[in-house]
């Protein structure tokens, strides 16, 4: 169990905890897609050694004519086969949900960084539902590296690097989608279609990347308001410990 922060804490300790939330969901689904395709893998039947032994189905009573004759059977063959199309389909959607949490942690890491560098306090990440508001929708990437290279960050370059890989993958996906969405798709496109879709399938990875690095870069951001609540602490203690002083001299 994490630690979080206790409720009166200051904060940008509630932001800290709002943006590891995001990342620890898609490490998460990461981890299922991870499983899900070594699931299918493993049910691959060109893999296996599948036993050649039949079993006889024979219809119930209530069936007549054609459809009552007894059919054979090779169930390990049809295990294997209904796992696997069982597999891919999970895969299919781990993969899909890994990319979605990925996107929504990285957008929520920078609209974190972002806030901070504008001055705002929120206590936690701020992001748009979708129409059946269940899920939060990504938004924007931009982790403001500019102010990061200003501030002399020392992984600003990494940022920037990651940030430059995941737009090429969500800009490679954009592509394969407009030429699948044309009403002819001729030789050479395709072949661009598919060489898109081959960079497009990095977006997941990309995403989860550049989130943790934006969430580094958010506990560099936010050393000046962690400096000044040290701060305004520290005056606050030397107040009290001067009117305890008073009334501790009134009282002689």
């Amino acid at each position: 169990m994490y630690n979080l922060a206790p409720t009166r804490a200051p904060w940008f300790e509630h932001l800290t905890d709002s943006v590891r939330a995001l990342g620890e969901a898609a490490h998460e689904w990461q981890l299922a897609a991870r499983h899900a395709h070594l699931a299918h893998a493993q049910a691959d039947v060109q893999r296996r050694i599948l036993h050649e032994g039949k079993a006889t189905g024979q219809p119930g009573p209530h069936v007549t004519g054609w459809k009552s004759a007894p059919l054979e059977r090779s169930p390990h063959s049809h295990a294997v086969f209904d796992l696997q199309r069982l597999y891919l389909d999970l895969e299919h959607r781990t993969r899909r949900e890994y990319a979605r949490a990925a996107l929504v942690f990285a957008s929520g890491a920078a609209w974190a960084v972002q806030q901070v560098r504008a001055g705002a306090q929120p206590s936690r990440v701020v992001l748009e539902l979708d129409d059946d508001d269940r899920r939060l929708l990504p938004g924007s990437f931009d982790a403001n590296l500019t102010a990061l290279q200003a501030d002399r960050y020392s992984k600003a370059r990494t940022v920037g690097a990651a940030y430059e890989r995941l737009t090429a993958c969500l800009d490679a996906g954009d592509a394969a989608e407009a030429i699948a969405t044309q009403d002819y798709i001729a030789d050479h496109e395709a072949s661009e279609m598919h060489e898109h879709m081959s960079v497009a399938e990095g977006a997941a990875d990309a995403a989860y990347a550049y989130g943790l690095l934006v969430e580094e870069a958010l506990s560099f951001v936010l050393l000046k308001p962690r400096a000044e609540r040290r701060k305004q602490l520290a005056e606050q203690h030397a107040a009290q410990s001067s009117d305890a002083d008073t009334t501790a001299g009134g009282d002689e």
